[in-house]
């Protein structure tokens, strides 16, 4: 782009240069006729209002550190706000009441450890007072989750506004995320229940503000390697780019879970666990606090004129593929948590199986993917799957953990067969993950990539909030409802992503990214091809030789 609008520059230089009789005939005659200098003019201030710019290549260190931010904040959702946070809490509560059953045997009649049985009775057993009825502490974490999505809320067309069109983008974003490290630091000062909705949700709301940034700037990098608007034959390449970043983000996010989650086995083997798990929190939020990096290779939102806020905020409900594909990306987090949460209440409370067992679930669950999403991308290259078939690729694969756990729910599942439902699971929620993200994206016009990523983040996290509720809350100690409603949800998304007619190609034409073929491909695309039309015309007054050397760069 840069070398063919120094082209056109030179090209207008030639143009207005002092020139022989008879080439400034032919200039003048080619401006009457096509109105060229105009046209080209007109053109370009038309492409700069939509576009504002057109966006640079992502450099090497641009797409490090976007990576380095992913593999700091992926755990946020997946360890650290429903584990780390409800086994603190865990530890505040009173002493559970011994069960009829007694602490040496699990509710399937299998033998236990008495710390782990009442380890998995304080998760469960509603001891917490809220006004008149009472909570678990896996419950009071969805409560608190849940107002951090409240509270988050009301401030998302602010947010999407200035992700958008703001200059300060870096001290937004890097705002966000040093607020939602510093409220991990503190969560062990204090040994009570009530406080912890105050450190969880700032929490949410910082992973939402955090989470949106990076999202939007996914779909900026995609625009500096493929350009504003392309041919529909183009498109591939751009599906190919794009999925290549969100696959090995999200392996390297879930490498980030896999350290917590094992620094949290460590902790609950030592004597003094409460002690131990503020360390992890304190450590999560460094760690957090770390990939802050990231946000001085952001880019600086788009100087334009736009619609009001709430018009721009609300843009997303004007594309269906858009739409279609956030409804899917918020019932799929739902089923990946859904599943994750029965799942491992299932294996303490019900099978009661080694501590060191669970490290290994646990270790399988978040390096596995790492393995197996980046090797879907040659995978998904060979069979030419876009976004939509590799999204329904991951709702089968929970389709089959979800509807095999529940068929065999009544028996005593076998460790290997536990492994391989880890595998399977966690390449689902890798998968639904990195696509939701792509999907949505190539939904987005230019320019308004900053309000579809807040709409992503914001129904991501409800979404993943609803599936621990339900899974910690009604349906804990039965891991029968949990895989029952997870094979549902992932059912309907199936029923969606297939027959409202979502798909990436569709959303990327609506939002203005690809051209119909045949077509011209956007304004700026429009003008340089006239000015290469021109240096072409003039060309010929030069010879044949300069004619051939114009032909061959134009090829």
């Amino acid at each position: 782009m840069a070398e063919e609008s120094s082209e056109f520059q030179n090209t207008q230089g030639l143009v207005h240069a002092p020139e022989s009789n008879e080439r400034e005939i032919i200039v003048r005659s080619i401006f009457d006729v096509g109105d060229t200098s105009m046209k080209l003019e007109r053109a370009n201030k038309e492409a700069y209002s939509t576009y504002s710019r057109v966006e640079h290549k992502p450099t090497r260190q641009e797409i490090w550190a976007w990576y380095a931010y992913e593999l700091c904040s992926y755990f946020v959702h997946t360890v650290l706000i429903p584990v780390v946070f409800s086994l603190i809490i865990g530890q505040i509560v009173e002493e559970p009441t011994e069960p009829v059953r007694g602490w040496k045997e699990s509710a399937k009649g299998l033998a236990c450890k008495i710390n782990q049985m009442k380890l998995y009775e304080r998760l469960t057993q509603r001891s917490i007072s809220v006004g008149n009825s009472k909570v678990s502490p896996l419950e009071w974490t969805s409560i608190s989750w849940a107002i951090g999505l409240v509270l988050a809320a009301p401030a998302l067309r602010s947010i999407s506004t200035n992700l958008d069109q703001g200059q300060n983008l870096q001290v937004f974003t890097g705002a966000a995320t040093a607020i939602g490290a510093l409220f991990c630091l503190p969560v062990g000062f204090f040994k009570v229940t009530w406080i912890f909705p105050i450190y969880i949700a700032p929490v949410v709301a910082a992973i939402i503000v955090a989470t949106a940034s990076h999202t939007r700037h996914h779909g900026l990098m995609i625009r500096g390697f493929s350009g504003t608007t392309i041919q529909r034959h183009h498109f591939p390449v751009r599906r190919g780019v794009s999925s290549w970043l969100s696959l090995y983000a999200t392996a390297a996010g879930c490498l980030g879970s896999a350290v917590i989650a094992a620094f949290v086995y460590y902790m609950l083997r030592i004597q003094d666990i409460f002690t131990g798990l503020w360390v992890v929190s304190i450590f999560s939020g460094l760690k957090w606090l770390a990939g802050i990096v990231h946000v001085f290779t952001l880019r600086p939102g788009e100087a334009i004129t736009s619609p009001s806020p709430i018009n721009h905020f609300l843009s997303i409900f004007k594309y269906h593929h858009g739409l279609g594909s956030l409804i899917i990306v918020g019932l799929s987090s739902f089923t990946s948590m859904c599943i994750f949460t029965g799942g491992v209440l299932y294996l303490v409370g019900q099978l009661c199986l080694k501590p060191v067992f669970l490290l290994y679930f646990w270790l399988i669950y978040f390096i596995f993917p790492s393995v197996s999403l980046p090797l879907l991308q040659p995978i998904q290259l060979v069979f030419k799957a876009n976004a939509v078939k590799m999204h329904l690729l991951g709702l089968i694969l929970s389709l089959l953990t979800s509807g095999t756990g529940f068929q065999f729910r009544k028996e005593n599942w076998q460790r290997h067969h536990i492994l391989i439902f880890a595998a399977v699971q966690s390449t689902s929620a890798g998968v639904l993950h990195a696509f939701g993200r792509v999907l949505l994206m190539d939904c987005s016009p230019a320019g308004k990539e900053g309000a579809f990523a807040v709409w992503y983040s914001w129904v991501k996290m409800a979404g993943t909030c609803l599936g621990f509720a339900i899974a910690s809350g009604a349906a804990a100690g039965n891991v029968g409802t949990s895989f029952a409603t997870a094979f549902c949800t992932a059912a309907v998304a199936m029923v969606i992503s297939i027959y409202a007619n979502i798909s990436d190609v569709g959303g990327a034409v609506a939002a203005g990214l690809v051209s119909e073929e045949g077509e011209t491909a956007s304004p700026i695309t429009k003008g340089l091809d006239e000015s290469d039309s021109m240096s072409t015309s003039m060309s010929n007054v030069d010879g044949n030789a300069k004619k051939q050397a114009v032909g061959e760069e134009a090829a």
